[in-house]
């Protein structure tokens, strides 16, 4: 003989009265964006303190610092005379074809030469007047401070 079940009866069916809760599946991303924005924060910060690569000795002097609002484009001169576009090495003959494509904003942009101490005067000459060529008419040489 066969047992039959009666799902209408006392004990069958739905259950009235309190549930389970079902697990909530989702994810919590309130943790994931506070570290992106520490992230954020600390690369805001960082990134302007790594712009410029180039090791060099830069002579000392008692100018005060240039006041401005955007980035300046960086040219270097190392001791070996190799020049560098912001970290980018470049030869001197291409210089004022990498300036004048760099001149779709204008040629009002700020241009710093930094000079290493033990370079070649008349290698940052030929630089500075290839930057002339090339259009631009803000320039700055960037020293140190200088301590006393």
């Amino acid at each position: 003989m066969a047992m039959q079940l009666n799902s209408a009866g006392a004990g069958g069916g739905r259950r009235r009265g309190r549930r389970r809760s079902q697990p909530l599946s989702e994810i919590n991303v309130t943790p994931f964006v506070d570290v992106m924005l520490v992230l954020l924060i600390i690369f805001m910060i960082a990134a302007p303190l790594l712009t410029v690569g180039v090791p060099i000795d830069l002579p000392e002097s008692r100018a005060k610092p240039l006041e401005g609002d955007t980035e300046p484009i960086t040219i270097s001169v190392s001791s070996g005379g190799q020049v560098y576009i912001q970290d980018t090495e470049i030869a001197v003959e291409e210089l004022i074809a990498k300036l004048q494509a760099i001149a779709a904003n204008g040629y009002e942009e700020r241009i710093y030469v930094r000079g290493d101490r033990d370079s070649d005067y008349g290698t940052i000459m030929n630089v500075m007047g290839r930057i002339n060529a090339a259009g631009y008419k803000r320039l700055g040489l960037v020293t140190l401070e200088e301590q006393q």
